[in-house]
């Protein structure tokens, strides 16, 4: 299990833009992590009191890139390019108003040097509030 010190450490963000909290659990193939950032007034997603449910790609976003560097033992995530999203599903307007905290998961469906693809999703203890599948060109 990691802290949001050692995710930040490993993610080419900063500040309050590292979004998750910790890691649960990794494998070779798969990682969830834990966040209560989109309860935080002061996260830089939201637009005035209201963080839509499309930023939770980027919740995944970071699971993946964390993945990566946990997987590779880099030391770090390599800087990427989202290139392609498919299927996402937003069962929800809003994130902010989801009490509680957050799990988000992604799995290496494929992946060689310089691209992957995850699938991931956004949960509350209740039920899976965005998911989709996206592609990842590393630069």
């Amino acid at each position: 299990m990691l802290n949001r010190v050692e995710i930040a450490a490993l993610l080419p963000h900063d500040g309050r833009m590292v979004l998750l909290d910790t890691v649960e659990r990794w494998t070779e193939r798969e990682i969830t992590c834990s966040t209560r950032s989109h309860l935080a007034a002061d996260n830089p997603l939201r637009r005035g009191a209201f963080l839509p449910a499309l930023c939770g790609i980027e919740y995944g976003a970071q699971a993946m890139a964390l993945h990566g560097a946990l997987v590779s033992n880099s030391g770090a995530a390599r800087a990427g390019v989202l290139a392609s999203l498919r299927n996402v599903r937003c069962r929800v307007g809003r994130l902010d108003d989801i009490g509680g905290g957050l799990f988000v998961d992604a799995t290496a469906v494929f992946g060689d040097r310089q691209r992957f693809i995850y699938e991931f999703a956004l949960r509350s203890a209740e039920a899976e509030l965005v998911s989709g599948q996206a592609a990842v060109f590393l630069t």
